[in-house]
């Protein structure tokens, strides 16, 4: 079986859903001649109305081939580079070595790492393979990097894993309560909407909690720039200001909730003004922000990683989730607690099971009830009742020998996990590796033994469910590329092996893995689902394509989905009420995972840019998107580097006992002192480094295992480089920049510092910064020089002053600068780059092409950041444009920026204000 669907026509246009975060954009997919050649939003889709943000607009032009795993690699023996194969050869060799694993080890010697980027179909088969093939419950899933402490936080409040809210309750509130997420970036088409509802209804009253002063903070009419890890004491001071002054819902609390009396006794020492000063929050502020939401008509609260990871995101989220529980803020229009994924399908995955902690339709591994009715659904004796490892024990597990080989499938442990080090020493030691993957140019991929290439995006047909709870469809808008095949396909095949090498019933597992398609196995999950909260036996494939998509629960026989949950007051707890949890009051719990003292006296946090997204494997193929933040930055407070007499552009090291990361340094006031904030897409495919997460605790959640990736502490000190050097190539389309990322990369590590970049016009150019405390050996230089194509041989311009170090070629083609390389001496690369790929002819620039400015002495077009990637336009335009007297209105006119997809405006909006700011101090 390669990849069961139906035949696509050459040309056409299919309707799907956007790959990126959880919102679940609708998109319609446009091909020509068996290729996607465009992407447009779907304006019947009830997700976004047709809206799509900066990456959902860009989905055709990373649809390439550009980095794609195209056939089956098998490495022969450990050290020896990979070798294609074919699928048979590569699934019964992985069927071998798993089976030999499992008959010297146990099943528990082996694990599946999956991804809340699969479609529900694919989790669904991988959690059926590792629990009743291999009968283990080690089977975990990126998602616990990002939603499990809030999966933890609704079981025990609420139940049950059931989001009780959906989209247009954000057009129905009067109070939104924004906590941990900085939604105008992570989640851009949602903003549109709380946009919309601002506009709609100006009384409309927004707090955003949030370390960082945020374009969304910038947005709210109160922000609280909370200090890293206090969320739990925060809303605990806000529910002390509810209950003192009379502003819960006491019915509410004696007809549909328990255990409020036993958390009220513990309350009494968490007021404002006990608790203000850890929180960084002034106490008027925080008994400001609780009557708002006490005395709001229906208050709603959105949130999402600044919550969750966390050592006590569960505490954390249920702690927020209380004050909807205290008030009666629940379960009626405009109302409710809402945590929002960050990946399109992590709902799905909970629905499916695939995470150690669950089981099919929100059941639980620990029920020997769970696990029973499970063994007799899928036709076996039993399943395994040993818990299974959760991501972090996981890879701990594979350090030190108890894991012996692991399936990784859709994600990039060696670029998301914490404690990059263990995390790639643990990969390098293993016994086998599978990487099931799209894309063979990750950070995973590197330590595969196995690569096998998987379909993506607009390849494969199946289902996704958003943040509130809506079941789309998604469809194969063209055939995978290469060998490809859809994640569900490969996971059954290799179930049939596996069995077979077991000694399992043969004909059993034949039918068991026997799907025809993926309708089949959509069929199979939505049944197992009958009765559960998380209802969809009454969802087919064939219904969604009918009726569009639809929200759970959505039982047999119904004819539409449900809007939102316990309107009755009914909640899915033996006793029918609500819970409220003592945890959610942390007593003297540390705030953070790591002590903050003398020696590591800065707090590092990370987060999502705009325009890429994780790992950047499938937006860092698109030129266009890396113009919003073309470099990994430390984004540091003024008044620390004023103290510390470091400069903007300045090299700083971060450094703990986990790891290191050199980066440049950026003041940013958004940033409090005493922070330092680094985003988190940056990883070893593109610096010396691995990242953020060379620095991240992996302390975890005592509760959801959820990492806490945000709040390591670290120290900072000056990078002291001597020797710079920065390369640059124009290359012709994203395949060219997906090769020389590719070949440029294993020689990172061997800088102090390193980046990778994109920018450029028409054409898109890869540059390299590099800095080392000396000049490096003439091997890696020459080694680098091949990747950008500026050998002796190659070059057109040389200029050698030895004596100095100073090292600068250059290589021209029709007229055209095609590639540079600036060594020992740097200052002319970025406006000698600003000529490359904008057809600029290289006569204009040839004459100082070697002398040492750092402006240009001719005129070139400036382009600097780019702020509207849809129409390309930079903040000096703009700001030259509001000096002029534009206001937004007259941007969007006269420069268009903000007019289309919409991401820009928070930052037009911040751009008007500082020129009003400087208006008024002038």
């Amino acid at each position: 079986m390669r990849n069961p669907e139906p035949r696509i026509e050459p040309d056409g246009e299919t309707r799907g859903v956007c790959c990126y975060c959880g919102t679940g954009c609708g998109v319609i997919i446009e091909r020509k001649a068996g290729r996607i050649s465009g992407v447009r939003g779907d304006p019947a889709h009830p997700a976004n109305f047709g809206r799509l943000c900066t990456k959902g607009s860009t989905l055709h032009l990373a649809a390439g081939l550009a980095g794609r795993a195209l056939y089956p690699e098998l490495r022969g023996a450990r050290y020896l580079p990979r070798q294609r194969t074919d699928w048979a050869s590569a699934l019964d060799a992985a069927a071998a070595r798993f089976a030999d694993i499992i008959e010297r080890h146990g099943p528990d010697a082996v694990a599946f790492y999956v991804s809340g980027q699969l479609l529900t179909e694919d989790y669904y088969v991988f959690n059926k393979l590792a629990r009743s093939v291999v009968g283990t419950n080690n089977i975990d899933s990126n998602s616990r990097l990002c939603m499990s402490s809030a999966v933890n936080a609704y079981e025990a409040t609420l139940g049950a894993d059931s989001v009780p809210c959906s989209y247009e309750d954000l057009a129905l509130t009067d109070h939104l309560l924004i906590a941990g997420s900085n939604t105008a970036w992570a989640h851009p088409v949602l903003f549109r909407r709380i946009e919309e509802a601002r506009r709609a209804d100006p009384d409309l009253f927004i707090t955003v909690v949030d370390p960082r002063r945020t374009e969304t903070a910038e947005f709210a009419d109160l922000h609280l720039q909370i200090a890293p890890g206090a969320d739990a004491l925060l809303y605990n001071a806000m529910l002390h200001v509810l209950v003192w002054d009379e502003l819960i819902d006491r019915d509410y609390i004696r007809a549909h909730t328990s255990g409020f009396e036993d958390l009220r006794a513990r309350l009494v020492d968490y007021s404002p003004g006990n608790v203000a000063t850890a929180c960084g929050v002034a106490a008027a502020d925080i008994i400001a922000a609780a009557r708002r939401f006490g005395r709001a008509r229906a208050a709603l609260s959105l949130w999402c990683q600044g919550l969750n990871q966390s050592q006590h995101g569960v505490a954390n989220n249920a702690a927020l989730i209380h004050l909807h529980l205290a008030t009666g803020h629940i379960g009626r229009a405009g109302a409710g607690p809402f945590s929002l994924t960050g990946q399109p399908n992590a709902m799905g995955g909970r629905e499916a099971g695939a995470m150690a902690s669950l089981l099919p339709a929100h059941r639980d591994p620990a029920s020997a009830a769970d696990r029973a009715e499970m063994a007799r659904l899928w036709g076996v004796p039993s399943l395994p009742a040993r818990p299974g490892l959760k991501a972090v024990e996981l890879f701990d597990a594979l350090a030190d020998g108890r894991v012996k080989a692991v399936w990784i499938a859709c994600t990039n442990p060696a670029q998301s996990l914490p404690h990059q080090d263990k995390v790639r020493a643990a990969l390098a030691q293993a016994e086998f590796v599978v990487v099931q993957e799209a894309y063979a140019d990750t950070e995973t991929a590197d330590f595969a033994d196995l690569l096998l290439p998987a379909a993506s995006w607009g390849e494969k047909s199946g289902t996704m469910t958003n943040s509130e709870r809506r079941v789309s469809r998604a469809r194969a808008a063209v055939a995978p590329p290469g060998e490809a095949r859809a994640d569900w396909v490969i996971a059954a095949d290799f179930a049939r092996r596996l069995a077979r090498m077991l000694g399992r019933d043969e004909a059993h597992i034949a039918l068991s893995f026997g799907f025809a398609g993926a309708s089949d196995v959509f069929a199979e999950h939505a049944a197992l689902s009958a009765g559960r909260d998380c209802d969809m036996s009454g969802l087919s494939h064939a219904l969604l394509d009918a009726a569009g998509p639809q929200q759970w629960p959505y039982p047999s026989g119904a004819t539409h989905g449900t809007s939102r949950l316990f309107g009755d007051g009914r909640f899915p707890t033996p006793d029918g009420r609500a819970r409220f949890a003592a945890f959610a009051i942390p007593g003297r719990a540390a705030l953070l995972p790591d002590v903050v003292d003398a020696r590591h006296p800065f707090v590092l946090l990370s987060g999502r840019m705009r325009d890429q997204w994780h790992g950047m494997s499938r937006t860092g193929k698109v030129a266009r998107l890396w113009g919003h933040a073309p470099r990994a930055q430390a984004h540091m407070n003024p008044a620390d580097l004023e103290r510390r007499g470091w400069d903007d552009g300045m090299l700083l090291r971060l450094a703990n006992q986990r790891g290191e990361l050199v980066l440049p340094v950026v003041p940013d006031p958004t940033i409090a002192a005493g922070q330092v904030w680094v985003p988190m897409h940056w990883g070893a495919a593109m610096l010396a480094q691995p990242g953020a997460n060379a620095l991240s605790s992996s302390a975890t959640d005592p509760l959801s295992g959820q990492p806490a990736l945000k709040g390591a502490s670290v120290a900072i000190s000056r990078f002291e480089a001597d020797w710079r050097g920065a390369w640059a190539l124009d290359v012709a389309d994203a395949a060219g920049m997906a090769r020389c990322m590719a070949t440029t990369r294993p020689l990172l590590a061997r800088f102090g510092y390193a980046a990778l970049s994109v920018t450029g016009g028409e054409r898109p150019v890869v540059t390299l910064h590099v800095a080392a405390a000396e000049m490096p050996e003439e091997a890696l230089l020459d080694a680098v020089d091949a990747c950008f194509g500026v050998r002796g041989e190659d070059a057109t311009l040389v200029f050698e002053d030895t004596r100095r170090g100073v090292l600068k070629r250059v290589r021209i083609a029709g007229g055209e600068l095609r590639a540079l390389r600036l060594c020992g001496e740097v200052a002319a690369f970025d406006w000698l780059v600003a000529s490359m790929g904008r057809g600029q002819l290289a006569d204009t620039v040839k004459p100082w092409l070697f002398v040492p400015l750092d402006h240009a002495p001719v005129a070139l077009p400036v382009v600097g950041r780019i702020i509207c990637s849809c129409h390309g336009v930079a903040e000096q335009r703009i700001v030259e444009a509001i000096r002029g007297g534009a206001d937004l209105p007259g941007l969007q006119t006269l420069l268009k920026c903000g007019s289309a997809c919409g991401s820009c405006l928070p930052e037009l909006r911040r751009l008007l204000a500082d020129r009003g700011a400087a208006a008024l101090s002038g």
